[in-house]
């Protein structure tokens, strides 16, 4: 009749069991319920009479062995009242040890205090588990149940151990303002639905490594005593943690979330490990301070990952493939390196103790050997959206591209260093129309806030980018001291071609800038039509053969005398001196057809006397006065304009 029966069956359980329904050849050893002593059968099995003596002789306190037994949920609430204390209606027993029983619909025991251990190993429960307020004084025991509803235990006071390893929860994991003593171990359990632990507390360690949960995550206001560890686990919806307190490690490793992680206002007492986690939404460190920590990631989110507001008091590398980083008044009060995949960066007024760097990462994120899965992420360039209120001193910039980067309000510009290869918004390239008139800009680095500012403009050509959604365009007078600065930074750096980029923009900020005197700007105006403010040798070059060729023509038409001047004749002989007074004509004024003014011989001397006249050399050619004046303004202008053209090359090839 018992398990102990040499021919019992191996998976006979190892209490003295029930047997009700057993076969003779001992293949299937039948009911494994408990017995209930000195009875042969189990709770379910006896037969009414006895069970009601059963009953009848417990008592508040009793400990109740019931495991392996099949229970309903009239026979579970007849066995709760036989343990009810009378005066305070209080459900109270010793143990309860229900491991393989099979509960028949619910499994109620809220509001029940046991004051040993609860064991549910192995435990089938048709409907939900209730222990809502309960208070068990010693482990809650859960390996392995199998619970086709919810577990709830709201408000719960577990006193010992809560262990669920290899429990399969069909709905949800209710345990809000639970406070359990010892550990909460859930590892490789599967919940249906959501595991809510919010402001519950457990003094120990929390593990869910390998678990499966088919919906949210809560542990919000939660304090979790020991280490945390979800490293491997698969959460279907969204893990909150915001406001929770982890004393001990926290770790994340090759956990999958897909949906949102929020860890906002957390507070991480030990290490926070998030390498190889792959996150579907958006990832959250609002204002969470990272004490201890020394590397977050490598982690991929397909959304956003943010830590606005951040403080990070050691050391730290972040790396991580996300669709944006906010740093939005993120402090680090010691150096970091931001090693980016897929991210457009925000560094709005973040604080900058120490130096810190960003850079692209050329190569997919690896955790134990194996690359990480960057699912939804097609670009893996790092973009950068805005320094502005960020001391750039302590600031270095690789591969970071800087097409929509907004630099007005960055402090110590001038200092920022940029490694590796970086990209600058430029200006729109080929022919635009304005009005009726056809223009091109000529390739050069520009700032984001320019192209914003232009893009306003009436009358502008197109190909200007507008200023995102709620932004507002910055006026020239407050970009040009910007382009300054980065000015500053290239020429420090050695960098000539990029240094006389941003000159460029700085000029042109200043000539639109409505605080500059308008004869300054008229100035600045005839310096870019002739030169582009001597940094566009063809426009320099283009006036030169332009000037070149009008001088040319005046001096065929009207600069060159009618015929050569002509040695006069010797005129006097004074005594023993012989003096020879050469009398040299005036140049006469051509009066000849315009057409015959127009020899090869008349174009030979024009052209002698212009290419004189540039290099500063007199070319002894008899000239009419139109001609002299004419030659004049040339040796003045001319020389300028080809100045400007070998000043505009070397800029562009000097390092």
């Amino acid at each position: 009749m018992t398990s102990t029966s040499p021919h019992a069956a191996p998976d006979a359980p190892p209490w003295p069991h029930c047997r009700y329904g057993a076969t003779a050849d001992n293949v299937d050893v039948g009911c494994r319920g408990r017995l209930v002593e000195p009875h042969t059968a189990c709770l379910a099995h006896l037969g009414d009479a006895d069970r009601s003596g059963y009953l009848a002789g417990l008592h508040p306190g009793a400990d109740l062995d019931h495991r392996g037994t099949p229970i309903s949920e009239e026979l579970l609430s007849g066995l709760l009242r036989a343990v009810m204390e009378p005066e305070s209606a209080r459900v109270r027993l010793g143990h309860a040890l229900f491991g393989l029983a099979k509960f028949y619909g619910n499994a109620d025991f809220g509001g029940v205090e046991i004051e040993g251990n609860a064991d549910f190993t192995k435990v089938e429960i048709g409907g939900d588990v209730d222990f809502t307020r309960a208070v068990i004084g010693g482990n809650a025991v859960f390996v392995e149940a199998d619970i086709r509803g919810d577990a709830q235990f709201s408000s719960a006071d577990i006193r010992g151990y809560a262990q669920f390893d290899g429990a399969r929860i069909g709905g949800h994991a209710q345990f809000a303002r639970a406070a359990i003593g010892g550990y909460a171990w859930f590892a490789r359990a599967e919940i249906g639905k959501d595991a809510q632990f919010p402001r519950a507390r457990i003094g120990s360690d929390t593990w869910f490594a390998s678990a499966s949960i088919g919906g949210h995550v809560q542990f919000g206001g939660s304090i979790l005593g020991g280490d945390a560890a979800f490293r491997g686990a698969t959460i279907a919806g969204d893990a909150q943690f915001v406001g929770a307190a982890f004393e001990g490690d926290a770790t994340f490793r090759t956990a999958t979330i897909g949906g949102h992680a929020d860890f906002g206002g957390v507070t991480f007492g030990g290490d926070a490990r998030f390498g190889g986690a792959t996150i579907a939404g958006d990832t959250t460190f609002r204002r969470v301070v990272f004490e201890h920590i020394a590397t977050v990631g490598p982690l991929v989110c397909t959304g956003a990952l943010d830590l606005t507001e951040a403080v990070f008091a050691t050391a730290v590398t972040i790396e991580a493939a996300a669709g944006t980083v906010g740093c939005r008044r993120t402090r680090w009060a010691s150096t970091a390196a931001l090693r980016l995949r897929h991210a457009t960066v925000d560094l709005s007024d973040a604080v900058l103790e120490y130096p810190v760097s960003i850079s692209a990462q050329a190569k997919r994120f690896t955790e134990d050997g194996r690359e990480i899965p960057e699912l939804g992420l097609t670009d893996p360039r790092v973009r950068a959206a805005s320094l502005r209120g960020v001391d750039a001193a302590h600031l270095v910039l690789t591969d970071v591209d800087l097409t929509d980067c907004l630099f007005a309000g960055t402090v110590h510009l001038d200092q920022l260093r940029l490694d590796g290869l970086y990209v600058f918004a430029t200006t729109p390239t080929g022919f635009r129309r304005r009005g009726v008139v056809p223009v091109r800009w000529t390739p050069r680095r520009t700032l984001a806030e320019e192209h914003h500012w232009r893009a306003t403009r009436p009358a502008r050509a197109g190909g200007w980018n507008p200023a995102p959604g709620g932004e507002v365009p910055l006026e020239p007078a407050a970009l040009a001291p910007v382009y300054r600065q980065l000015r500053k930074a290239f020429e420090d750096g050695k960098h000539e071609p990029g240094a006389a980029d941003f000159y460029y923009g700085e000029m042109e900020m200043r000539r639109h800038a409505h605080d500059i005197p308008r004869s300054e700007r008229a100035l600045l105006t005839a310096y870019w039509a002739l030169s582009g403010y001597g940094l566009r040798a063809s426009r320099a070059l283009g006036w030169l053969l332009g000037s070149m060729a009008a001088t040319v023509l005046v001096m065929l038409l009207w600069g060159l005398p009618k015929d050569d001047p002509k040695p006069g004749k010797p005129i006097a002989l004074t005594g023993r001196s012989v003096t020879l007074t050469i009398n040299r004509p005036e140049p006469v004024n051509p009066d000849q057809p315009y057409r015959e003014r127009l020899s090869t011989k008349r174009f030979e001397k024009s052209l002698r006397v212009v290419i004189n006249s540039v290099v500063f050399r007199a070319s002894g050619q008899d000239l009419t006065t139109a001609g002299t004046y004419t030659e004049m303004t040339s040796r003045l202008v001319e020389p300028a304009l080809l100045g400007f053209a070998v000043l505009a090359v070397r800029g562009r090839v000097k390092r």
